[in-house]
């Protein structure tokens, strides 16, 4: 960030991961917020068969899919140069240990799992992973499911600890057809929602304000 005095603050992008049962918490906040973020959205439209009424081509079934990928760097460079005990000791793996544990289960739930199967006392079911929020700016806070990600580690220091690495991180949304309504998840994404409606409305007044002539090649009855 320039250190001009008038420059302004700016906020980081981060993941957050809180554990099922809340015993464990998460935090990864981008060293450096990445420059693009690439989303792609596909519509869940309801099925049209044959003999289907046509009035229903247009009705969809839930919310949008949509997908997130950006790519972060996390560099240890400022913080040795700091002599940070922590990352002198370890280098980047605490950071890239964080992000990857997004994707775990807790071991202490498999081994208690694992223990109480071998005594016949609970069937196992598969332990559930994080519910992880992408969080980039106070609009945009979304429940999401990580489903790839890619660890570029560039530098080393002499005990072969990661200093610099790149990061690919590729999300799926998860919406309240996902995870259901009532679930914080859900909830989560409902309250983004209603912010995108709020904002849509906004840019639809802006756009009939400055170009009100549209109307007029619309059909009758709008």
């Amino acid at each position: 960030m320039s250190g001009f005095p008038g420059s302004p603050r700016v906020l980081k992008g981060a993941l957050v991961g809180i554990d099922p049962a809340g015993a464990r918490l998460s935090v990864i906040v981008f060293q450096y917020n990445p420059e693009s973020l690439t989303r792609t959205i596909a519509p869940q439209s309801a099925d049209v068969g044959a003999g289907r009424d046509k009035s229903e081509v247009l009705r969809l079934k839930a919310p949008p899919q949509e997908t997130i990928h950006l790519d972060v760097e996390i560099d240890a460079a400022d913080q040795l140069d700091r002599s940070d005990p922590i990352a002198t000791a370890l280098g980047l793996h605490p950071t890239l240990a964080a992000l990857e544990m997004l994707l775990y289960p807790s071991a202490i739930r498999i081994i208690a799992n694992e223990v109480l199967a071998k005594l016949g006392i609970i069937e196992v079911i598969p332990p559930e992973a994080p519910l992880t929020l992408l969080i980039w700016g106070l609009k945009r806070i979304l429940p999401v499911r990580i489903n790839e990600l890619s660890i570029t580690e560039d530098a080393f220091d002499p005990n072969l600890n990661p200093i610099r690495a790149k990061v690919g991180i590729g999300v799926r949304v998860l919406n309240y057809d996902d995870l259901g309504l009532l679930t914080p998840g859900g909830a989560i994404f409902m309250a983004h929602q209603v912010i995108k409606e709020v904002m849509a409305l906004i840019g639809t007044a802006e756009s009939l304000a400055t170009a009100p002539q549209t109307l007029s090649l619309l059909p009758g009855g709008f």
